[in-house]
């Protein structure tokens, strides 16, 4: 490897690690493998600790144990999956629990990977790069495909603004019954409304990108529309928008 390519790697950013497991001595463990393998590892000593954490440094991923006091792993990833900023963070069950069924119950409970103990070291570093490197694909896309669609909508939006203004259509339609909105979805409407690409609103938002590809998501389904022209219009002519 070139001084040049060293130096790239050093410069990128170390993927952030939230470790969850009322054991010490797995603890120790896990933190050890993974800070070798250059990620940057927080730990928490059970769900209720694991989530406050969480909150604070928003990992790339959670690695988590099932059985634990106070907050067990599944409700660790409950309360995960409803925190609007957490929700699309990787979570990866690390567990004695070897049964199918349990197995079963994790994937269904939305949880990404699920580690058994005792665990062999390389597999469990494989695996979490394995689950970070698959997200930093799903937001690269989302990336790619939003950067190319907002690029498409800025004329498209002055557009529909300029016709709404010629013409007489500034009135909402009596025959369309407006869906409610959370206030999340109301301000991710009025920022594609915008122009704004998903990750600038994920930034003005503090949330991932991959979470307002679900609440752009939500909103299509809301409005009946299939896309983000069709979707800024519907919003301009209804005035749900600025």
């Amino acid at each position: 490897m070139s001084d040049q390519q060293q130096s790239t790697l050093e410069d990128q950013p170390k993927a952030r690690v939230l470790l969850v497991d009322d054991e010490p001595g797995i603890r120790n463990a896990v933190q050890a493998y993974l800070n070798d393998e250059g990620f940057d590892v927080s730990t928490a000593v059970d769900g209720e600790d694991g989530l406050q954490k969480a909150q604070q440094i928003l990992p790339d991923v959670v690695i988590t144990d099932v059985m634990m006091p106070r907050c067990d792993g599944y409700e660790l990833l409950k309360k995960i999956r409803e925190d609007e900023r957490l929700g699309g963070t990787p979570v990866i069950f690390l567990t004695a629990k070897g049964m199918t069924i349990d197995r079963t119950q994790g994937y269904q409970a939305g949880v990404d990977d699920y580690i058994p103990k005792p665990f062999d070291p390389d597999e469990l570093v494989a695996r979490v790069k394995n689950v970070v490197k698959r997200q930093e694909r799903l937001l690269a896309e989302a990336a790619r495909f939003a950067d190319t669609d907002v690029g498409q909508m800025a004329k498209q939006i002055t557009e529909i603004k300029s016709m709404l203004t010629q013409s007489d259509t500034n009135a909402t339609r009596k025959d369309i019954v407006i869906p409610s909105f959370t206030p999340r979805e109301a301000s991710v409407l009025q920022l594609v409304a915008e122009g704004l690409m998903n990750k600038e609103i994920a930034r003005q938002l503090e949330t991932s990108i991959r979470n307002v590809e679900k609440y752009v998501s939500r909103l299509f389904i809301k409005t009946g529309t299939s896309s983000r022209t069709e979707l800024v219009r519907y919003a301009l002519e209804n005035h749900l928008v600025t």
